[in-house]
């Protein structure tokens, strides 16, 4: 092997070994994490979503007269997907805000759509809705699961993103911190949330924790 190829392997090999001792493989790997971790939330999110529409024929077919509440949850669905976070935009807080506060209004509408639901018997007993319920409860949990395994993986990439020296090398390659999920409660944010559709109690309620993002 000639000199100038020894020393371009020479070279590359020692700016291998600085970035890995600084942090950058780590900072790559935590950053694929959090992009892995948004996609199941947004894959829960619309799972969510395309359940809306069936479930509203279902409900409009017993309760026709439920104009307002039946209008709610279609423009709640309307603003869900006019909102789309990427990878790219997930370091906007604005734009987070945003998301969470439209999917807010969407887990709002369908409460109230579910309570509704408390009125007619006949519709409660409607087994395509029975299986919507079933389906809408499944789907909840795995979207109280998935956020909160983004919280925990935007939590340790931001840490490795502002300590030191990782720090530096995040500033080189232009990574900077991720907004996550605006929570009052952790530990209610990590616990799946208990859906009753009053197939038991009589009462519909969806309870999933005191967090500002539903």
């Amino acid at each position: 092997m000639n000199t100038p190829k020894k020393l371009s392997l020479a070279l590359l090999l020692a700016s291998s070994l600085s970035l890995t001792g600084c942090g950058y493989n780590n900072l790559q790997a935590l950053d694929e994490d959090t992009n892995a971790k948004w996609s199941e939330v947004l894959n829960q999110y619309q799972r969510r979503a395309d359940l809306v529409p069936n479930l509203v024929a279902v409900v409009e077919r017993y309760a026709q007269h439920e104009k307002e509440v039946l209008t709610e949850v279609a423009q709640a669905r309307s603003r869900v997907g006019s909102i789309q976070l990427t990878p790219e935009t997930l370091n906007d807080p604005v734009a987070m805000k945003q998301y969470q506060e439209a999917q807010a209004g969407m887990t709002s509408a369908l409460s109230r759509l579910m309570m509704v639901s408390e009125n007619y018997p006949q519709l409660k007993a409607d087994a395509m809705f029975q299986d919507l319920q079933a389906q809408l409860e499944g789907t909840e949990n795995r979207i109280t699961v998935a956020r909160n395994n983004y919280i925990q993986s935007v939590q340790g990439y931001n840490t490795t993103v502002r300590q030191f020296p990782t720090n530096l090398t995040a500033k080189v390659f232009g990574m900077s911190p991720k907004a996550n999920f605006t929570v009052e409660n952790e530990k209610a944010v990590s616990t799946a949330p208990t859906v009753n559709f009053g197939n038991n109690s009589g009462s519909a309620t969806a309870n999933s924790g005191s967090a500002t993002a539903q």
